[in-house]
């Protein structure tokens, strides 16, 4: 039995377009082409790609990805690795869950919020590798400098921040406005002037390719599962992320 590519992008969430590089670049070739030049996949493609899917949600790059996947010898022990990260994962969503839900009900009812529980599960220490990686260590340095110093009420803001910022950001998405309109461009500008206040990154240093960073960056929103999730709308994949890349990238060319 094999799946179609169609039927496969369906099913993972991807696009036939991704499939297709996949190939290309020697990571995930069909098990068979059919007389109309469709690509197929049969049981052990599937495993593979579910294995690729995690490894980027684990951060890694196609390259590294291939890397991992060469010297894998057993795919079951290698998804036994997966499983025991993404029960870390779920373990630190849940906690994440529980104390937003607390948050929401000490503000509904006028309680007074708890700041110890207000940020378990919120480890912002878990990319440190990946940062230090893709910008350097001393903007990792510099972010969790900052970040350390914060009192909880400006965590708390800032928080609050981020969320509103991506709210308006699935909502205009959902609406289907032009990426270039006046109003996506609004919210364009306050999400890099959100980036600008992070310490340690490239739109924030002086002399740094902030136009460069904030394209890049909504490359990897749409590349990335984690930050795309952010701007997920109702009808699901990777529009709202899409949508979001599309509207960065023409503020950076007409603005930075």
């Amino acid at each position: 039995m094999d799946w179609s590519i169609q039927e496969i992008a369906r099913l993972a969430g991807t696009t036939s377009r991704t499939l297709r590089h996949y190939d290309d670049i020697g990571l995930l070739a069909p098990s068979r082409i059919a007389h109309n030049g469709y690509r197929h996949y049969d049981q052990a493609a599937l495993v593979r790609l579910q294995r690729i899917l995690l490894l980027r949600e684990l951060g890694l790059g196609l390259p590294q990805i291939a890397e991992v996947l060469e010297h894998t010898r057993s795919e079951a022990s290698a998804l036994e690795t997966h499983l025991a990260w993404l029960r870390q994962e779920q373990q630190r969503m849940l906690r994440q869950i529980a104390s937003v839900e607390s948050t929401i009900t000490a503000l509904r009812e006028g309680e007074e919020m708890m700041a110890e529980n207000m940020f378990d599960g919120f480890d912002h220490t878990r990319y440190k590798e990946e940062v230090e990686e893709r910008w350097g260590k001393k903007a990792y340095a510099d972010s969790d400098r900052w970040w350390r110093g914060m009192s909880d009420d400006d965590r708390a803001a800032w928080q609050q921040r981020v969320a509103e910022l991506g709210a308006d950001w699935v909502a205009a998405a959902e609406r289907g406005i032009d990426p270039a309109s006046d109003e996506a461009q609004d919210i364009a500008r306050r999400h890099v002037e959100w980036l600008t206040g992070i310490p340690g990154t490239p739109a924030s240093a002086p002399g740094g390719d902030a136009k460069a960073y904030v394209i890049g960056l909504g490359e990897m929103y749409v590349a990335d599962p984690r930050f795309g999730a952010n701007y997920a709308t109702a009808e699901g994949g990777t529009a709202g992320a899409e949508f979001v890349r599309d509207a960065l990238r023409v503020y950076a060319e007409a603005r930075l």
